[in-house]
């Protein structure tokens, strides 16, 4: 079935997607979201990629959780092994909504560790929702070797991840705790 199979709503939301005004974009994100059609999932997940507004990249997220998970997680998936920051940044986010524990394969080492720092406080609070039980201490590993990494607002989402791990964390805080960069001791 094409995308000119659509009834006009949501042909028009679709178009309201490119539209240049950040509340048209708005506006159709929620009208995917409240009348959801898995033929929309791939405009919704592209849009999600270049969206400069923050809440419009939110409300596209609500619209892919309205989605059936089994039409917007193998999306997702290829999205967070894209080579555009906000595209892997915005679909973890978006698995983190989600919560399908079927996507805590994808949550890599180099997601968790990527350079650029959205994407990897967008991995770290996906992997807290999505780690499978027995997996937090080794989680809890990965996450501690990125202490003492970049600016007060990352080093706060690392602590929040870390916290969320509860007592999974003592390990790896112990050992970080004698590391030898005095960022990853603070």
């Amino acid at each position: 079935m094409t995308i000119t199979t659509l009834g006009a709503d949501a042909m028009r939301a679709l178009q309201g997607l490119a539209d240049d005004r950040a509340s048209v974009r708005l506006r159709a994100a929620l009208e995917l979201g409240t009348t959801p059609d898995p033929r929309c999932v791939d405009a919704l997940v592209a849009r999600c990629a270049s969206e400069p507004e923050f809440f419009v990249r939110d409300m596209l997220t609500w619209a892919l959780t309205r989605h059936p998970v089994s039409v917007t997680l193998p999306r997702l998936l290829r999205e967070v092994r894209s080579e555009r920051a906000q595209a892997r940044s915005q679909a973890l986010h978006t698995l983190s909504k989600i919560g399908d524990r079927g996507a805590w394969p994808a949550l890599t080492p180099a997601l968790l560790s990527d350079p650029d720092e959205e994407v990897a406080r967008s991995a770290w609070r996906a992997a807290v929702v999505l780690v499978p039980d027995g997996e937090e201490s080794a989680l809890a590993t990965a996450l501690a070797t990125q202490l003492g990494r970049g600016g007060q607002q990352t080093q706060l989402s690392l602590s929040r991840a870390l916290i969320a791990l509860g007592d999974a964390t003592a390990p790896a805080l112990g050992a970080a705790s004698t590391a030898a960069d005095p960022r990853t001791r603070a």
